[in-house]
């Protein structure tokens, strides 16, 4: 494949010459250093854009969770001998409760309801369903299938007090902090970049860094019992951290599986707050990746060149002609003169070939010391010859 020419910004670049024949040019060279400005603006919010997506950008967001159950009585045995005992099914599912959307969009994919979960457990009435049946757990895994909801069933023809944990699935990690450092800093369950950046405000805020050693901090009475020390370099900080952070609480729903009354189907409503994925996140990364509008911006760029390099092109043959037209005599020794020059540079040609095909050349003064210099180089060199010849030349 062949390689094209790789262009420069100068090479859009009117020279001055053409902006005076052409006095509209103008306006070209004012494009063009508006195109500067907006590519300058342009990068500079890439460079930003891209800084942004380093950082998490979440937004807090109602998940509404449907506890429902139902609940299907004994049937009595009939004559062919088939029957059945009284069952319950308990159902937990969930949504986002999002504004509707102004355009439907077909490829907007629907999150899963178990992929706000790390982990949920039911547990159910021990007393009823002994120690090795009243526990339903469901973990995530590396190879987990998302779902829509979960769902429970057991027999029972009586009320069941249930308890349901739900871990939830934090990206990026937060842990919980130890109780005195939560009442210290203000802040309760954070990322690790958070809690160090509040550790670090309330150092600054106390004035605890040392004045002579800056890498150390001088920890306060509270610092102090919290960290378990009096003294130390802001390396240590992560580490002294380490143990006062554990895995934040799950939500806890206490709920009743009502099998008794008019309804056989019961549904309890839970709000809770969860993190999702900023939508603005995805637009800007599509920017990022998107390569159309800088293949349309190329093309229109070599067309651009395209066009310089045939009004530089024109130019110069308006200059020669114009050369030819205001003084033809001059004009034709002068571009004799160039060519002249250029031959004997392609042919590699010494002397002056034009020149000596004249007598008036061999006339000159310098002619006969030439001819003495000449016939002197050849004695010389014959001499030495003869010399070689007799073996009488001193080494």
């Amino acid at each position: 494949m062949k390689n094209k020419k790789r262009r420069k910004v100068a090479d859009k670049i009117l020279p001055q010459r053409v902006r005076d024949l052409v006095p509209e040019s103008q306006a070209y060279m004012d494009l063009l250093s508006f195109e500067r400005k907006l590519d300058s603006t342009i990068m500079r919010k890439r460079l930003d854009i891209q800084e942004a997506l380093k950082r998490p950008m979440k937004q807090r967001k109602k998940l509404r969770i449907f506890i429902s159950n139902t609940f299907y009585p004994a049937k009595h045995e009939t004559e062919d001998g088939e029957g059945s005992v009284a069952s319950w099914e308990l159902r937990v599912e969930g949504r986002l409760m999002e504004e509707p959307p102004k355009v439907h969009d077909p490829n907007k994919l629907k999150k899963k309801f178990s992929s706000f979960f790390k982990s949920l457990v039911i547990e159910l009435d021990k007393d009823l369903y002994g120690p090795d049946n009243h526990l339903v757990e469901w973990h995530r895994t590396a190879t987990t299938q998302e779902t829509d909801g979960f769902q429970v069933k057991r027999p029972g023809d009586q009320n069941v007090k249930c308890t349901l944990l739900l871990m939830l699935d934090y990206q990026p990690l937060q842990y919980k902090l130890d109780i005195r450092l939560a009442r210290l800093l203000g802040i309760h369950t954070q990322t690790r970049p958070v809690v160090i950046n509040a550790l670090w405000q309330y150092i600054k805020t106390h004035q605890l860094q040392d004045a002579h050693e800056r890498e150390f901090i001088n920890c306060d009475k509270y610092l102090e019992q919290i960290l378990e020390c009096q003294r130390m370099k802001f390396s240590e900080i992560p580490s002294r951290l380490s143990p006062l952070l554990m895995p934040p609480d799950p939500i806890v729903i206490n709920h009743v599986i009502a099998v008794e009354g008019p309804d056989a189907k019961k549904t309890a409503c839970y709000d809770i707050d969860v993190e999702v994925d900023d939508t603005l996140k995805q637009q800007m990364s599509s920017f990022l990746l998107s390569t159309q509008s800088q293949q349309e911006i190329q093309v229109l760029d070599n067309k651009i060149h395209e066009t310089v390099e045939t009004i530089n092109q024109l130019k110069t043959n308006r200059d020669f002609f114009l050369g030819f037209s205001n003084n033809p005599q001059e004009f034709i020794n002068t571009w004799l003169l160039s060519q002249t020059r250029d031959l004997k540079i392609m042919t590699d040609v010494a002397g002056n070939p034009e020149e000596e095909r004249y007598a008036d050349f061999y006339h000159q003064p310098w002619a006969q010391e030439a001819v003495s210099r000449y016939f002197y180089n050849k004695v010389q060199q014959r001499r030495i010859e003869l010399e070689l010849a007799l073996g009488i030349r001193n080494n």
